[in-house]
């Protein structure tokens, strides 16, 4: 098989100086952009606990919206693969982080996702599909920590008639 490689670029450029640089660990702010060709800046900080800007992105959301983002994309071809017809993807991850003396590593990742597909038929191979987007997933690949799927499957018609407010 033949080995393609995919190289991935960004600017990251620091704007959390205060006036005095780092002088001090409290002296300078966390803030930071990340920017790559094309795309809208991204504003990036510390988590708040870290002493950073609760209204940035921090690198443990940006982890977790990866990790969240390739298993869908992943999950999406396998089933247009398979003819899983998805007409709704929701998810809302959870991770850890444990911390041991300053130092902190993930320990875990929980997808959540809710998919929508078009027929009752296709619930089951719907469900199944997520351990091969799992597999496929470079993301997921690429940590050292479980990275697991409580997926709910919903057939089109059922979740519109879930919805509040919906009168038949």
């Amino acid at each position: 098989m033949r080995r393609r490689e995919h190289t991935y670029t960004l600017t990251l450029r620091w704007t959390g100086d205060r006036g005095t640089g780092t002088s001090g660990y409290r002296d300078f702010g966390r803030d930071h952009d990340v920017t790559a060709d094309r795309k809208p800046p991204l504003a990036g900080s510390a988590d708040p606990f870290f002493r950073g800007d609760a209204d940035r992105w921090n690198p443990e959301e940006l982890l977790l919206a990866a990790l969240a983002q390739c298993h869908m994309l992943s999950y999406l071809a396998q089933c247009a693969r398979s003819g899983v017809v998805v007409t709704g993807y929701a998810d809302e991850p959870a991770g850890t982080m444990a911390e041991t003396l300053g130092v902190g590593e993930f320990t875990s990742v929980s997808l959540r996702p809710v998919v929508t597909v078009a027929d009752a038929g296709m619930v089951e191979q719907a469900r199944e599909l997520h351990e091969p987007a799992h597999e496929a997933c470079f993301i997921a690949r690429s940590v050292n920590f479980p990275v697991r799927h409580e997926a709910r499957i919903e057939v089109a018609d059922d979740a519109d008639r879930a919805r509040p407010g919906r009168q038949d």
